[in-house]
């Protein structure tokens, strides 16, 4: 039977957690550990109620997620809270995190998975975090719109719905880059331009972002946080149930983001 601190060092070793920097709410790794021999995995995007409920009705003891039990930072153990944690407890859960390890992870990451899912070939790197990247690039000729058609079917798929700039219609990607999650930025926008990209995809992105992006004659297609980042913990599931021949279900709960 493998327990929860073995699933995690190979997993902590797998995903290269210890040579990724992070947020400091990420706490990468095992973040609750009951001890007991796992019987299931249940994979999830985020820590909640709805997903600690979902592992517990799918018979799982560990929930996999992708923004962990800290995710919000700091919080007093009251109210939602407590009653998350007494959850967790009462059904001798274990809880481990993956964030950025995950995001950039070659097989199983979100971004490789998401270029696949639209059809893209990756060739090199995207998204710089200090000495890593997290997301990938690469080149294509494709109509725009087409890419667009792809994102919105796969984040369908997700329970979501697509959002893109303007400038999308009548467009030749030449030079593409993907960073999942909260993938826009003042960081990503002057990377993409320096590096030529024509088309962005990324989860999701502040309002202005979109506005630059047109002055900068760059298209985004922004096809969901939620959606970009069930890739990973779908694949990694996937990966542990074939590893340690552990039965491993995924945990539904889109948040309209």
């Amino acid at each position: 039977m493998t327990t929860p601190e073995e699933l995690a060092s190979y997993c902590d070793r797998l995903l290269d957690s210890a040579g990724c920097p992070d947020y400091p709410s990420a706490l990468n790794g095992l973040q609750l550990s009951s001890g007991k021999p796992i019987k299931a995995v249940a994979a999830a995007v985020d820590f909640s109620s709805r997903t600690i409920e979902g592992a517990v009705k799918s018979g799982a003891n560990l929930l996999l997620v992708h923004h962990g039990m800290f995710w919000g930072g700091v919080e007093r153990l009251v109210d939602v809270a407590y009653r998350r944690l007494r959850l967790l407890v009462e059904h001798e859960m274990s809880v481990y995190s993956s964030h950025l390890p995950l995001d950039r992870h070659p097989t199983l990451g979100n971004n490789v998975l998401l270029a696949k899912e639209l059809g893209l070939e990756p060739s090199g790197t995207f998204a710089r975090h200090g000495e890593i990247s997290i997301g990938v690039s690469g080149a294509a000729e494709v109509e725009t719109e087409t890419l667009k058609a792809r994102a919105q079917k796969f984040a369908r798929s997700c329970g979501g719905e697509i959002r893109a700039t303007a400038i999308t219609r009548g467009r030749q990607t030449k030079r593409w880059a993907i960073c999942s999650g909260a993938g826009a930025s003042a960081e990503t926008l002057q990377e993409a331009a320096q590096m030529g990209v024509d088309t962005l995809i990324v989860g999701e992105g502040p309002h202005w972002t979109a506005v630059s992006a047109e002055e900068r004659g760059l298209a985004i297609i922004y096809t969901g946080h939620y959606a970009t980042e069930t890739l990973g913990v779908r694949a990694l599931g996937r990966h542990l149930g074939e590893k340690f021949s552990l039965p491993w279900s995924f945990i539904e709960a889109p948040t309209g983001l």
